[in-house]
């Protein structure tokens, strides 16, 4: 087994215990967090040290690779790099939370997301063959499930920084958009667009991201679906924690 086989699939098997680990304690941070995690650090520092690997270590690996240069492992990047780039140099300076982050939920995220730098810059720029892939089905379906996936997940995020007024820091409830249907509408569409992701490089590294990143965030979707019904007794009753109707 290489290296690569060897961490994509330890990354596969560690979401089962993660999920089992996160319905029984919820990461404490945000609107969980508590003490007890040890040294904290504020929250724009904790998001941008936990996400930096998805941009510097993939770009580093990437680069890296044979074929880098190629078509298609260009446009898979870029569509990984919309995501992360947003995600660790614009949205820690969006968010209004004062919550500090403990150090170990930081450092986790880093060592994460480090791992699946690994594997999906050496993925698609060294060991997969995406020769002419640009043309194949399963590109156009797994860019269009990140498509939607993507627009769910910004717009929903937008909502929910929508309801803190500059020096705010409490919590309301979010309505709009899919909020109407779940709690956690913004968990779905980055679930939707690693699944999209998966389709879209056809690949066990794409497969085990998808599975980590759902172990990861159904439970936080249950947790807060659950502070938000304990906190507001006037919670609409209909919505789901994270998948309209089922769950």
């Amino acid at each position: 087994m290489t290296l690569h086989s060897a961490v994509t699939v330890t990354v596969a098997i560690a979401a089962l215990p993660t999920l089992i680990w996160l319905l029984l304690v919820s990461a404490p941070y945000g609107r969980h967090g508590r003490e007890g995690w040890g040294p904290t650090l504020g929250p724009r520092a904790g998001w941008i040290l936990m996400e930096s690997p998805a941009v510097l270590a993939f770009l580093l690996f990437y680069l890296g690779g044979a074929h880098a240069l190629e078509a298609a492992p260009m446009a898979m990047a870029a569509v990984w790099l919309c995501h992360y780039g947003y995600r660790t140099f614009v949205f820690p300076f969006r968010i209004r939370s004062s919550r500090q982050m403990p150090v170990s939920i930081a450092l986790a995220g880093f060592g994460f997301n480090l791992a699946n730098a690994y594997t999906n810059g050496r993925q698609i720029a060294n060991e997969g063959d995406y020769s002419g892939w640009l043309s194949d089905p399963r590109f156009f379906v797994g860019l269009t499930i990140f498509g939607v996936g993507w627009v769910v997940n910004l717009y929903s995020d937008q909502l929910l920084l929508r309801l803190r007024a500059p020096g705010e820091s409490g919590y309301r409830i979010p309505h709009g958009g899919l909020y109407r249907w779940v709690s956690c509408p913004n968990y779905l569409g980055e679930m939707l667009e690693w699944l999209g992701w998966a389709v879209m490089t056809w690949s066990g590294a794409g497969l085990a991201f998808f599975l980590f990143t759902a172990a990861n965030l159904v439970p936080r979707a249950i947790a807060h679906h659950a502070w938000y019904r304990k906190t507001f007794p006037d919670y609409p009753s209909d919505r789901k924690a994270i998948v309209p109707a089922l769950l």
